[in-house]
């Protein structure tokens, strides 16, 4: 039951969510809006600590080459990659409850979780 409303939890927070993943593509500048890209979120409804690590397709932004970011937090949170590809890993660092991620590309979420330091991966590609 409590894997279902971590599910369900974290697949409501990817309707608004984004992800970018990595890729064999040149560097591209992305410009004025470098995290236009998919949207990811990371839930953690009993306040867990984590740590997500994205991967993307090299772009640069404001003169910085970069392919991925790191995230630490506990609880909630979301935002935005440069690309429409991408892959996170999300890890358990502590506290209670399951962690997980979600990545929306094109209407569809894709998400995945964990109850202990086993890494939640999810590629969308």
């Amino acid at each position: 039951m409590k894997t279902s409303l971590i599910f369900a939890s974290v697949l409501s927070l990817a309707v608004v969510a984004s992800v970018g993943a990595a890729s064999a593509r040149q560097t591209q500048e992305v410009g004025k809006n470098p995290y236009g890209g998919l949207h990811w979120s990371v839930a953690a409804p009993q306040g867990a600590t984590w740590a997500l690590e994205c991967g993307f397709a090299p772009v640069t932004v404001r003169g910085i080459h970069m392919n991925r970011i790191n995230h630490t937090g506990s609880g909630h949170m979301a935002g935005r990659l440069p690309g429409d590809n991408g892959s996170c890993r999300l890890t358990k660092t502590g506290g209670e409850g399951p962690v997980g991620v979600a990545v929306v590309k094109n209407g569809k979420a894709t998400a995945a979780g964990s109850r202990d330091a086993t890494p939640a991966v999810v590629n969308v590609f």
